[in-house]
């Protein structure tokens, strides 16, 4: 690790973790500690692969530090997957992340390898997808019976994940709906996106649209599994530290699906405490509404994060950048097939452009806040972030894709939002 102190926050899908984590962030108060910077991974199917982010990312701290700033570092380890841009996760990713479903997995992974032309391989197939998100045939029964015009705004469910059943109204429609529908129109889409993605016919074609409602699957589950280990575990664990070291100031970093952890931790806290004093979101992979009272296209309903910017004492600064593929692309896809599979049929390419109902946090910052503020990296940089709400930074002239957060530009906009910083 590159800096010091240093501590890991360990949890498992639940939000659950060792006990004694709370205490050892309290001690760092104790010996003098002012400012603990908590940074969550996105999707990284090994604890070590996120130790060697945060040891890139908190490298160039010490340099950027205040005089009488005394900083802790802490890195959130978390049972996720590595987000690629490819059409469906490696198998081994897979069952590291999700062991309790091996065995579905396996012949989720052999369907899609043999790819046969019987309807009842499809029938199986969309099955063992419901078994992977565990959406139980009661659930997808009911699911099936509600209106699907329903659009995706990031408020997902953050019930029990891998193990229990998925209440109706949470249930993509792709798991709920035909297989053989679901993956002749997963199979358009991606033509819609990259066209000469898909050039079998026939069966050939169904299967490639089969990998990708299998990428889609594992997407919707480790979308819960995120909110859930940040409301459920982080949250609750930062209040415990700040009800025992009140002085602490602490900063939250989060990348992909780690800036929703990050961002739900705070429906984790009580009204009362605000320990958090900044929360930087890098590329962050959920809705661009989130924070909004009123979505602009449908006034009566909210983001699923409405007012919790509230709960920083100080800025909510969301990073983004027109490069990122994985959320130009495969977020507003996955947006719209949890909640709108007919609409997949329409035109795809950018689709945060084109339809903004789908727009991720991390590829046009926030929207839908009133006053939010918005500024380039550059004059970021320069003249800071401002002390308070939320504020969308383009970082495009440094962030080229998704995974592209480790560069000190962006360490330097955390500590912006800090306030910790030499000037």
């Amino acid at each position: 690790m590159s800096v010091d102190p240093y501590r890991e926050i360990v949890l498992d899908k639940d939000g659950d973790g060792p006990a004694g984590q709370a205490a050892e962030l309290v001690a760092l108060a104790r010996r003098g500690v002012t400012d603990l910077v908590v940074f969550a991974h996105g999707w990284n199917n090994s604890p070590s692969g996120a130790t060697r982010l945060y040891s890139d990312f908190f490298a160039p701290f010490p340099e950027l530090l205040a005089p009488g700033v005394e900083a802790g570092y802490a890195g959130v380890v978390w049972p996720s997957m590595m987000f690629t841009d490819e059409p469906v996760p490696d198998f081994r990713a897979l069952v590291t992340t999700f062991p309790e479903r091996e065995r579905t997995i396996v012949r989720l992974t052999e369907l899609l390898a043999l790819a046969p032309p019987e309807e009842s391989a499809f029938t199986e197939f969309g099955t063992l997808l419901r078994e992977l998100a565990g959406v139980d045939a009661e659930g997808a029964a009911a699911a099936g019976s509600v209106s699907t015009g329903a659009v995706s705004t990031g408020a997902v469910s953050t019930g029990a994940v891998s193990t229990g059943s998925v209440s109706a109204g949470s249930v993509p429609d792709f798991l709920v709906a035909d297989p053989v529908e679901t993956c002749a129109l997963f199979a358009g889409a991606l033509e819609e996106a990259a066209p000469g993605a898909v050039l079998d016919g026939g069966a050939g074609r169904l299967w490639k649209g089969g990998r990708e409602a299998l990428r889609q699957a594992a997407y919707y589950v480790m979308k819960r599994r995120a909110g859930q280990v940040g409301e459920r575990g982080l949250g609750p664990l930062l209040a415990e530290v700040a009800r025992a070291a009140p002085g602490l100031r602490v900063h939250l970093v989060g990348h992909s699906m780690g800036a929703r952890l990050v961002a739900y931790a705070l429906r984790g806290l009580p009204g009362a405490l605000r320990p958090v004093r900044s929360m930087t979101l890098l590329q962050g992979a959920f809705s661009h509404y989130a924070f909004a009272a009123r979505l602009p296209h449908d006034p009566g309903r909210s983001g699923a994060l409405r007012d919790m910017q509230l709960r920083v004492r100080g800025p909510v600064v969301a990073c983004h950048s027109e490069h990122d593929a994985a959320l130009g692309v495969l977020y507003p896809l996955a947006s719209r097939a949890a909640r709108d599979s007919a609409s997949l049929t329409g035109p795809l390419g950018r689709l945060a452009a084109r339809d903004p109902r789908w727009g991720a946090i991390g590829w046009d910052g926030v929207q839908g806040v009133p006053g939010s503020a918005r500024r380039t990296l550059a004059a970021a940089l320069r003249d800071g972030v401002p002390a308070s709400g939320c504020v969308s930074v383009d970082a495009a002239e440094a962030v080229r894709s998704h995974g592209d957060v480790g560069r000190p530009e962006l360490a330097r906009v955390v500590v912006s939002a800090a306030r910790i910083g030499r000037r």
